[in-house]
């Protein structure tokens, strides 16, 4: 049952999930509330590591879920169940290309996507900010990775690693 669970529930959000990868991280996130395959914390750490390993990082994310929810058939399941809805897709768009281009109504609906899911992704950042900034050391790298980041456009490994380091001294020397 439980890789059942895992192909129907990866498949809708290879259905639903517009915007690349992070459009996954409100769907998982209402997983680990659901069904209780992997806790808020464990979902952060797979947000960390899939951003940081190659490859797109929504499909890594299923991956990473679906070997700590399943094993390494949950991996293969989950994986699998995220990447075929967008396959048809592309094999049923790449047939009517021109078509779908120009169509006014396909045209009205990814208008419309789009903030939604902005939103979406918006209101789990939130929910991950009051989670994650609970201690003066997290507020205070928060607002300053954030205020480089506004300032100075930098690849995004710029800062994971100046993080990862930060946290890393920190914890060793017992400061957090």
């Amino acid at each position: 049952m439980l890789y059942i669970n895992l192909f129907y529930e990866y498949f809708k959000i290879g259905v639903l999930s517009f915007g690349g990868g992070y459009a996954t991280i409100p769907f998982l996130h209402h997983l680990s509330q659901v069904y209780n395959w992997f806790s808020p914390n464990d979902l952060e750490k797979m947000i960390a590591i899939s951003s940081i390993t190659p490859g797109p990082v929504g499909i890594n994310m299923a991956t990473f879920s679906g070997l700590q929810t399943g094993g390494f058939l949950g991996a293969i399941i989950a994986t699998s169940a995220i990447i075929l809805p967008a396959l048809f897709i592309v094999l049923i768009v790449s047939k009517f290309l021109i078509k779908f281009n120009e169509n006014i109504i396909v045209k009205a609906i990814i208008y419309g996507l789009k903030p939604a899911a902005c939103g979406l992704l918006a209101a789990v950042t939130i929910d991950l900010i009051k989670t994650n900034l609970t201690s003066s050391y997290g507020i205070g790298l928060f607002l300053a990775l954030l205020s480089i980041s506004l300032l100075k456009k930098k690849d995004p490994m710029f800062y994971l690693v100046t993080s990862g380091l930060i946290g890393l001294i920190f914890k060793l020397t017992n400061l957090i």
